[in-house]
């Protein structure tokens, strides 16, 4: 059966299939993991959104900004007795030692996951320092493993310095590293007050692990399971990931157009390895914008690229067409590039062994 006939299939059945739960099956455990502020605030995001079907898990040095976190969250204050619950001071050594010192602990939480979200800004101590730790220690718990982090303004240098040096050892661990670029929010969006240009970049890693989760977990039209995601994100490397809306007869064209224009990083498409699209529409949803969105997006792309896009009917999004997109192995000039030939000239030895915390 074809995916044309698959869709027409699921269009003509409707979403009222459902899963029954059955002994024989092993239910997918889904944690989505916040390291540092930045990675908290998408945790927080995640919670007040209602996502529903993941573990929302927060880790931090900073013990008061776990305190402002939302009920529901689970959170982790690491590296007691290193900092004090006083920050990582913006030294990504210091963030590694604390993750260090608590892996027992997140070895135990992170038992039996199948597939882990990992968020958090790069460029700072906590995120840059923990997150490639916390990430090894989810894939030697067998979980696939997705960073989904942001990359710091050039004018923050040497914050730039410790995001490229924190991207390149996710890639050594985690299965893709998703980044999303804080230099593209002054292009796409440079009238908004700071605060809300910040929460742009976060709403979309919201809205595209939300998602995720929703059609891994429960029925759609046609559904992203585990496997999908396992066989597109696994060893998928860099990656970038963009929403698109559009609205009236020219929705599709639209919602494509956001997803290539307002990405939030800057990367060539060609040769790109794996897509997951996920396509939200109202009652109106037609197999025929379904294909049509998903062929413009993927046009670009390596002709035998691992691509699976999923549909969702929302009620109230009758006349509205939502596409996220999750595209892996794309490069990037700006950052692919430079942490490749820093890599190079470095080696690949492991800068946080011997780590001396002086109190």
């Amino acid at each position: 059966m074809g995916m044309e006939d698959i869709v027409r299939s699921a269009l003509s059945t409707g979403p009222s299939v459902t899963r029954e739960p059955s002994s024989d099956f092993e239910e997918i455990k889904i944690a989505v993991i916040g390291v540092g502020g930045g990675g908290n605030n998408t945790v927080n995001r995640l919670k007040k959104l209602g996502v529903k079907g993941a573990n929302l898990i927060a880790c931090n040095t900073d013990r008061q900004h776990l305190s402002v976190l939302d009920e529901g969250i689970k959170k982790f204050l690491l590296g007691k007795s290193v900092t004090k619950g006083l920050g990582a001071g913006g030294f990504p050594e210091v963030g590694a030692k604390c993750a260090e010192v608590d892996r027992s602990v997140l070895e135990a939480e992170l038992a039996g996951t199948h597939l882990v979200f990992l968020c958090a800004g790069m460029g700072g101590g906590t995120g840059t320092g923990a997150a490639p730790v916390i990430s090894q220690i989810a894939k030697e718990q067998g979980a696939i493993v997705i960073a989904m982090v942001t990359y710091p303004f050039a004018l923050e240098r040497a914050r730039v310095l410790k995001a490229d040096e924190g991207i390149q050892k996710l890639r050594e661990t985690a299965d893709s590293v998703i980044i999303l670029d804080n230099n593209r929010l002054v292009q796409i969006v440079p009238n908004l007050p700071m605060n809300q240009a910040f929460l742009v970049a976060d709403e979309i890693l919201a809205k595209a692990i939300g998602g995720l989760v929703f059609t891994i977990t429960q029925p759609s039209l046609v559904n992203i399971d585990f496997a999908d995601v396992r066989a597109i994100m696994g060893n998928g490397d860099v990656g970038m990931i963009a929403v698109g809306t559009g609205k009236g007869n020219n929705k599709v064209e639209d919602a494509v157009k956001g997803v290539l224009e307002n990405r939030l990083l800057d990367v060539d498409f060609n040769g790109a390895k794996g897509a997951i699209i996920h396509i939200a529409g109202g009652n109106d949803l037609t197999l025929g914008d379904a294909i049509h969105a998903g062929e413009m997006i993927t046009e670009q792309m390596d002709p035998n690229a691992s691509v699976k896009w999923g549909a969702r009917l929302v009620p109230q999004y009758d006349g509205r067409l939502e596409i996220t997109a999750i595209v892996t192995g794309v490069t990037s000039p700006q950052i692919t590039g430079r942490s490749l030939e820093r890599n190079k000239k470095k080696g690949a030895e492991h800068e946080y062994d011997d780590i001396q915390i002086i109190s």
